[in-house]
């Protein structure tokens, strides 16, 4: 049986090539302690408190099909969300509710890639370490990815207006993680501010994946629609995803939304009534509620700080820390992040991420293979036995 060339050279996903490194060994652990798992970005805080109150009310709602965008409440809750935050007016014909960021990210690059980019094969730009869906939706609709280095070098974040002007003239589509999974760097209002203009130049669409915006150590990130609005670019130029998963600690509602200039929102409204998986009546009244709720995500966003603070204080003194400016991941140096991981889960049943995973090599160079990634979501008791493990296991 043929299948399809295009995702052939697709290496595992993440996590079941980290079962394929870890799971035949052993974890080493005190007896009696269960393994510490750091790996996946699940937010294991407190769920909202009306979340069963607002569901158990709108349990007919199973009982009927939903609206594809979104019903008008949760549209008017988004967009009052976005004009609270961001200072941005968006319509309700600037939206539409998604099941799930990555369904979203992925969508949008099929609803707005076009075949051709000035009579050639489309570039579309992702920086280096990235959320695997970009590039499996590049794959898809046969534009060349493009995977740009996000370092230390670069502040973690890609540096797009180095690459050749004969690049930049094919890129139809750049993602762009703010604040970036997995190295926690956030995009200034001066980095989005060069990146809009860069899109203008060239006539690209920047689809700015902020799913992490209020997670943050310092000070709220910037938002792309918000700059955008700011510097008056085109709309169309732009499209934000937000999700409820790390802002409200909902991952398995599957709910967020895209919002951005009218055309491409009704380019991915029309993909989405062939094609699409709409939100349940129930979980979209969940999600309006939540929307319109700060205080769940401020009480949350404290114990992040919490976290952040005991971060610090175990890795005081470490060569190559730095706590991340958003977001809840560590990313930390360790030399080779495979051999790191294994030896961890081996020596202390910590079980954290390689950077390498998360990446792709080009020119023989994998920007995240020297890294692990460990996620602060657990029990902040729990979070503290395992960074202690990491660090005398790892660092000393």
């Amino acid at each position: 049986m043929a299948f399809p060339e295009r995702f052939s050279n697709l290496p595992d996903y993440a996590f079941p090539r980290l079962r394929k490194l870890l799971d035949s060994h052993a974890p080493g652990h005190a007896p009696g302690d269960e393994p510490i798992v750091m790996t996946i970005g699940e937010p294991r805080h407190e769920m909202p408190g009306f979340v069963a109150e607002v569901l158990n009310a709108n349990l007919a709602g199973f009982g009927v099909y939903p609206p594809n965008d979104g019903t008008p409440a949760l549209l008017e809750a988004i967009s009052g969300w976005l004009k609270r935050r961001y200072l941005v007016d968006i319509a309700a014909n600037q939206l539409m509710n998604l099941n799930g960021t990555r369904e979203g990210l992925f969508n949008a690059c099929i609803a707005l890639c076009p075949e051709k980019k000035n009579g050639a094969v489309p570039v579309v730009l992702m920086p280096n370490p990235f959320y695997q869906v970009y590039a499996v939706a590049a794959l898809t609709v046969g534009a060349e990815p493009i995977y740009v280095p996000a370092t230390a070098a670069t502040g973690f974040l890609p540096d797009y207006a180095g690459l050749p002007a004969a690049i930049l003239d094919r890129v139809a589509v750049a993602y762009i993680c703010s604040p970036a999974n997995p190295q926690g760097a956030v995009a200034s209002r001066e980095y989005l501010k060069a990146l809009l203009e860069l899109a203008e130049k060239h006539q690209f669409i920047v689809l700015a994946d902020e799913c992490y915006s209020e997670i943050w150590d310092k000070a709220a990130p910037p938002g792309i629609l918000q700059i955008a609005a700011e510097i008056g670019a085109d709309p169309e130029r732009a499209f934000a995803f937000h999700s409820l998963s790390k802002r409200s600690n909902l991952p398995g509602l599957r709910s967020g939304f895209v919002a951005g200039g009218r055309a491409g929102i009704a380019q991915m409204r029309k993909l989405r009534s062939f094609a699409g998986a709409p939100v349940p009546l129930p979980l979209q009244a969940v999600s309006t509620r939540a929307w319109a709720d700060e205080a769940h995500v401020t009480a949350s966003r404290a114990l992040y700080h919490r976290k952040f603070a005991l971060a610090a204080q175990v890795f005081q003194g470490i060569q190559g820390f730095a706590l991340p400016q958003g977001g809840f991941f560590l990313w930390l140096p360790v030399g080779d992040g495979q051999d790191a991981a294994l030896r961890l889960w081996r020596e202390t049943g910590v079980r954290v991420l390689p950077g390498a995973y998360l990446s792709r090599e080009i020119a023989g160079e994998n920007p995240g293979k020297d890294y692990i990634r460990v996620a602060l979501v657990a029990p902040i008791e729990e979070t503290q036995r395992g960074l202690i493990m990491l660090r005398d296991c790892l660092y000393r």
